[in-house]
């Protein structure tokens, strides 16, 4: 059995109260590691070491070169470990072999993008100024300690995109996994030990709720970065409003893939599978709604049929295995109870819709396609974040748009196509953060990542990911030294304004 500790300023620790914790394998439903169970004193306790960190100025008075340095000796650590971290994310979340390898990959690319961010410069003179009278600069500086809380469906890679761009900032930072997913978390605190970041600078604890909540009114918290459901974003804003806390949110989605009638069959209905199906649909951006005309629409489901019926369920471990388990029993009764309201809904069921034969042992569903969806529906509406696709059919394609933006969400969507000038078109009109052409999940660490309306807050990757660590200063040097020169106490609005 494994054990794993909580780590804080440099030390790996038992919980203040001695509790523990299950990792539970949702493909057989096997405690595999104990691991301690952070307290809310455990939670301060990390807070304050990232604070003390941080006022110190142990990190964030290292120049960029040597805050790059240390980010690009973690990301080497993280593929020197792959191969440990990708076995113990299958364990944990029910990942594919095929998808986790892939998350190790990310998660590495996602040190070494901020790795190389973090030697940029962000300050700049302002084109305001005016020599010998002022000059003007815009400074961005760490915006202090940042409390990260992350969710299942991607634990390392999520932890990178949290950990590197605060690194990088200059900020100390406490991080959450979720309770699921918390085994990979604290593997990747030992090699995050064994680098040259100092005491403080990354404390990783684990726990519930309480410890969240604890996380995000903490007075010495200055940011809160989170991924995760809609609903808990919005509680964690509200609680972060009492402090007027920086946050960056990450949320749900609903996002809706459109074919139009001139596309490659064969590349929009694999792609739309991609979308829809990929690590079982829990994945913010998942293409869970298709949207298409009738000229197209049975031979489109047709294909996904076809396609669904070729896909493997199996072992996670398997190399060949397509579909795991979703990530816990809690989970798989919520995907099934959306499926059973799809079919009282007036959906109808074309594939899957229950639990795989020989598969009982696990936390598993099968990939679930409904067609002749309203819009309207609940399985059109409310992100289910599992293998649960909806085919809905639109009259035309500024219909197909209309259904596409009409939903709470705004994260994702995509257009599939042969005339990218059509699909361009289309995507300018598509309400969503990023928008696929003839394909889905790829993206860039260099792209800023987020959504429109309750799909978040603020952008993660790239620059604008970075700048989202740092606060903005105006510095006004004045160079007229002349008292008489000055205008304190008498001055003037100028008649004939610029």
């Amino acid at each position: 059995m494994l054990e794993y500790k909580i780590y804080i300023n440099g030390e790996f620790r038992n919980s203040s109260d001695n509790s523990t914790m299950d990792a539970v394998n949702p493909y057989d439903r096997s405690v595999f590691a104990k691991l301690a169970k952070s307290t809310v004193e455990d939670t301060k306790a990390a807070v304050k070491a990232a604070r003390d960190a941080f006022d110190s100025g142990v990190w964030s008075n290292k120049s960029r070169e040597e805050r790059s340095a240390v980010i690009k000796q973690i990301a080497d650590k993280i593929k020197e470990n792959s191969a440990l971290l990708q076995e113990l994310e299958i364990k944990e979340s029910g990942s594919t072999y095929k998808k986790s390898k892939d998350d190790m990959f990310l998660t590495y690319r996602a040190a070494s993008t901020f790795a190389k961010l973090a030697l940029t410069d962000l300050n700049e003179e302002l084109a305001i100024s005016k020599p010998g009278v002022s000059k003007n600069l815009l400074v961005r500086e760490p915006v202090g300690v940042v409390s990260a809380i992350i969710p299942w469906n991607f634990p390392l890679q999520m932890a990178m995109w949290k950990i590197a761009p605060a690194l990088a900032a200059g900020c100390t930072i406490v991080l959450k996994p979720a309770p699921e997913t918390s085994v990979s978390a604290l593997e990747l605190a030992k090699i995050i030990d064994s680098s040259e970041l100092p005491e403080g600078v990354v404390n990783i604890i684990t726990g519930d709720a309480e410890v969240g909540q604890e996380m995000v009114t903490n007075p010495m918290v200055d940011k809160v970065a989170f991924t995760g459901s809609t609903e808990v974003g919005k509680i964690i804003m509200q609680n972060a409003a009492a402090t007027m806390k920086n946050v960056t949110l990450e949320l749900g989605g609903k996002s809706a893939g459109i074919i139009l009638d001139d596309a490659d069959l064969e590349l929009a209905v694999d792609g739309s599978a991609y979308a829809g199906y990929f690590h079982n649909g829990q994945c913010c951006v998942a293409g869970s709604r298709l949207i298409m005309t009738s000229k197209i629409y049975d031979e489109v489901v047709d294909r996904l049929r076809a396609k669904l019926a070729k896909m493997k369920i199996g072992n996670p471990m398997d190399k060949d295995t397509d579909i795991g388990p979703v990530i816990s029993d809690k989970h798989q009764k919520r995907v099934l109870e959306y499926i059973e309201i799809g079919k009282k809904e007036g959906a109808r069921l074309v594939y899957g819709g229950g639990v795989p034969k020989g598969f009982e042992q696990g936390c598993y569903v099968e990939p679930t396609l409904f067609a002749d969806v309203d819009n309207n529906m609940r399985i059109a509406q409310e992100e289910i974040f599992g293998p649960v696709l909806a085919v809905i059919e639109a009259k035309d394609e500024n219909d197909a748009i209309k259904i596409a933006n009409a939903t709470n969400f705004g994260l994702a969507g995509g257009v599939w196509s042969k005339d990218n000038e059509r699909a361009m078109n289309i995507a300018a009109k598509l309400r969503a953060g990023t928008v696929w052409v003839n394909e889905w999940h790829l993206l860039n660490d260099f792209a800023p990542f987020g959504g429109y309306k309750q799909s978040g807050v603020g952008r993660e990757l790239g620059l604008e990911g970075l700048k989202a660590y740092t606060e903005v200063k105006h510095i006004h040097v004045d160079e007229v030294l002349d008292r008489k020169k000055k205008f304190w106490y008498n001055v003037t609005v100028p008649q004939d304004l610029p």
